[in-house]
């Protein structure tokens, strides 16, 4: 196998590393896309909702939005993101950012709306108001659950590129320096 190939080798346990960290990211923002629901029961906006809770899925998007950022920052500045498989992790990770950082404004839009529903009178505008609420934030829950899949295929290129280390002995065994040789024996017969 080219000597190339394995210098561009992102170390195995790195590489475990990330993934289990993707992996996590992924499953907190399904979990928030699938949690996080403005309509009620029957499928229609409250009578009044919330706007507490509904800013509060703003600041938790902008959480995740954050740590994302983060875990692509943090990938961006290892020596591994300029090659060519970390080079394909790394655009997926740039998608996973940018859709997480779109969730947040969504989410708080969809709160200010919610204060804006509150002083509407006439049925027009309650209307267009509820309207504007679920598409605000069923958009923001699109945005978390794109950001999941994106999380998603970053860590599946990661896996492919683990298949390749099967090729290559473990660092332990190429980097362990030879046994010294025996010492002659100072005993003589």
């Amino acid at each position: 196998m080219n000597p190339n190939v394995q210098r561009e080798l992102i170390p195995r346990d790195d590489t475990l590393h990330l993934i289990a960290a993707l992996d996590n990211m992924k499953v907190k923002l399904l979990d928030a896309a699938e949690q996080w629901q403005l309509l009620d029961a029957t499928g229609h906006v409250p009578a009044a909702p919330y706007y507490a809770e509904l800013i509060q899925h703003a600041d938790d998007a902008q959480s995740l939005a954050h740590d994302v950022v983060q875990l692509t920052a943090e990938f961006a500045q290892t020596a591994h993101s300029t090659n060519r498989d970390g080079s394909a992790v790394l655009a997926r990770l740039s998608t996973a950012a940018t859709m997480s950082c779109f969730a947040a404004p969504h989410f708080a839009e969809t709160a200010e709306t919610a204060l804006s529903l509150r002083r509407a009178s006439r049925p027009a505008d309650k209307q267009h108001l509820e309207n504007r609420m679920v598409i605000g934030h069923a958009t923001a829950r699109a945005y978390l659950r794109r950001t999941s899949e994106a999380l998603r295929d970053a860590a599946k290129e990661l896996g492919n590129h683990l298949d390749i280390h099967r090729f290559f002995p473990p660092p332990s065994q190429r980097e362990s320096p030879a046994p010294p040789p025996p010492k002659p024996s100072t005993r003589h017969r």
